[in-house]
Parts: structure tokens; sequence; C-alpha cells
């Protein structure tokens, strides 16, 4: 009996939410109150300890990421001539690497002082004994918490800005080999990031009118939307199930193949149509620029103005003609006059001279 060490009773918590207080108290409900907070600590330090995990994990994942990185560039340092470019994505990723190493050490020192933490709390009824084994496996791929809008756009421009090179060079192969050798090197683009990118590379080009180009970068991103299509029927990741994406596509039948070229050519009509939508209001913004510049003194614009004048006013103009202007002007009534007049001033197409004539009635005096 001496071998049994007795030591580690000596820490249970004994509580005393049972003992009757007062005759004027509710004990059981005392208890229950006593009890529901003991939980809610609890429930908070657990709470502690998994988002440590968690960030733990996530920085170690991103930390590989950079490191696989910056192995190829310094690989591709080695091969390739000393590049600015290169060498500032270079310095940019070492610092990266740095400060998620800093960071994955921080959460790996948070993790053990909680651990060490953990094994000082004394024991309770709640604690003293728990389920020894109790497991359930489902071979499918966890539901993760929809993203928010600025949480998809915020990454959706950190994976650009980390990989628009090779989400390019993916997008200019041509055979279903290179296709599959390619992301078998860099798994890590297997994903609906890269397929958005694709995309939003088709419009750019035919903005361009570079045609061909956008057609073979579009073939591209339908091969990424079909493997993450695959993906969710077989509710994998995507980076496990690329390989039977281009097993079955060299090898497919013409139902299959139809549907590749059908969602294939239905792309190829929305980039267009964006592309058009895009040019359409480039150019309406371009025009209301140059109205905004046109606009006269009075905020209207000269040439909408010039086009509802009569045909007489208009030839005046065009010849130059302050006589055949004033012609024009007392053909009219006094009041439809004034205002072709006044218009006129507003829009910047006749410019009284300065000291006189300013008025509008002062004018009709001069013409008298």
């Amino acid at each position: 009996i001496s071998g049994i060490d007795y030591s580690v009773w000596d820490h249970i918590h004994v509580s005393e939410d049972e003992d009757v207080t007062s005759p004027f108290v509710d004990t059981p409900s005392l208890f229950r109150m006593r009890h529901w907070t003991r939980l809610d600590k609890m429930a908070e330090f657990q709470q502690r300890g998994e988002d440590l995990l968690n960030n733990f994990a996530k920085c170690k994942i991103l930390s590989e990421e950079a490191q696989e990185r910056l192995k190829e560039l310094e690989e591709g340092r080695q091969v390739a001539e000393e590049d600015e470019e290169r060498e500032a994505e270079l310095r940019k990723v070492q610092a990266e690497v740095t400060r998620l190493k800093n960071d994955e050490d921080s959460f790996e020192k948070m993790i053990k002082e909680h651990q060490q933490e953990e094994k000082k709390l004394p024991w309770n009824v709640d604690t003293i004994s728990k389920e020894g084994f109790s497991k359930s496996v489902f071979n499918i791929k966890p539901v993760t918490k929809e993203e928010t809008g600025k949480e998809k756009t915020w990454k959706q421009r950190s994976f650009v800005d980390m990989y628009a090179k090779e989400i390019k060079h993916f997008g200019m192969l041509r055979h279903w080999d290179d296709s599959q050798k390619y992301l078998s090197n860099n798994p890590h683009l297997v994903c609906e990031e890269t397929s958005n990118r694709l995309v939003a590379i088709c419009i750019d080009f035919e903005l361009d009118e570079k045609h061909a180009l956008m057609e073979q970068v579009a073939h591209q991103a339908i091969v990424m939307q079909f493997i993450l299509d695959l993906a969710q029927v077989l509710k994998v990741d995507p980076r496990g199930c690329f390989r039977q994406f281009f097993s079955k596509i060299r090898t497919a039948d013409k139902p299959y193949q139809d549907a590749f070229n059908h969602e294939l050519e239905l792309l190829k009509e929305r980039v267009r149509s964006c592309a058009q939508i895009r040019m359409e209001s480039a150019m309406k913004e371009l025009e209301e620029e140059e109205r905004q510049k046109r606009l006269g003194p009075g905020g209207l614009d000269p040439v909408e103005v010039y086009e509802s004048l009569p045909k007489d006013i208009q030839r005046s103009f065009d010849e130059k003609n302050i006589m055949m202007l004033q012609e024009a002007i007392n053909k009219l009534d006094p009041e439809e006059g004034k205002y072709y007049l006044k218009r006129c001033i507003d829009s910047g197409l006749w410019v009284p001279d300065s000291g006189e004539g300013d008025d509008i009635e002062d004018w009709y005096e001069e013409e008298d």
C-alpha cells in the first residue's frame, strides 16, 4: 500500500454548495447557482485552450506554406539571373517566415502555460471522473463556418498577392499532363481563390482584345471549377482529388466531355458580357468627366444647349457672327429670346463683354 501515491487527492475541491445556510434561503436554488457559476468558469478556461490550439494550428500551416514559397524562390535565384522584383519578393517572404515562426513559438509557449495551469486546477464533482472512451468517425469533409464578404475579399486578395505568378502560369498550360504535374508541385493552387483569379484574368484579356489568350485561360478556369465541383460531390479536400479529375477527363465519355465544353462556352460568353459591361461603364464615366469639364459658369453643358437652340441661332454660333445672333434673337418672342440667351451664357457658349452687356436686360437695350 505504501507504493500508492495519494497526493493526487490533495487538491480535490470539496463543495459546500448543498450545505444548509439559513432557513430563509432556498438551498437547492443556491446550489444550482453556485454549480452553474463553476461550470461557466470551466467552460471559459476550456474555450481559451481550444482557441490557443486552433490559432497555433493555423499559424503552423501558414508558416509551412511560407517556407515552401521561400524554398522555391531560393532555388529559382540559384538557377536564374538576379532580378530586383524576385529579390524584393524573396525579402518579403523571408520576413513573413520569421514573423510566423515567432508567432508559432509564442502560441506554443502559451499552450504549455495553459496546460500547466490546468494541472493545478482542483478536482470537483464534474471533473473527478469522466468518460474513458467515446469516438465516432465519419469519412466526410467537416462543415466549415461560412465566411463573411469581408473575409472572402481579404482571403482572395492575400492569396492573389502571394501566388499571382503561379496562377497565371497555370492559366497558360495547354496539356492535361502539364496541368496535373503543375498542381502536384503546387497543391495550394487547388482552391476557389485560383478559380476566381483565372476568371478575372480572362476578363482583363478580353478587355485588351486578346481573345485567344482569354479562351486559353477560360479553359483552365473550367478545369479548376470541375475539380472543385468533384471535391464537393465527394465531400473531400479538392487537393486530394484533382488527380481523379485528370484521370477521368483523359478517358471521358462523350456526355462528360460535352458537359465540360458546354461550361467552357458559357464561361466565355459571361466573360465577353462582363467585359462589354465594364467597357460601357468606363465609356459612360469618361463621357461624364468630359461633360463636367465642359460645363459653363451656370452649370449647363454647351453641347446640350447648342443642340436645343433654334437653327438660326446655331448658324450664328457656327459662323461666329454676332450680328446674325442678334437678328436671330430679335426674331423670337422677347421672353423666349431671353431664355435662350441666358442658357447660352450659363453654358459658356456666349460670353458677354466684360463690364457691358452682362445683364440680359441691358443686352436687349443695346440691341434696341
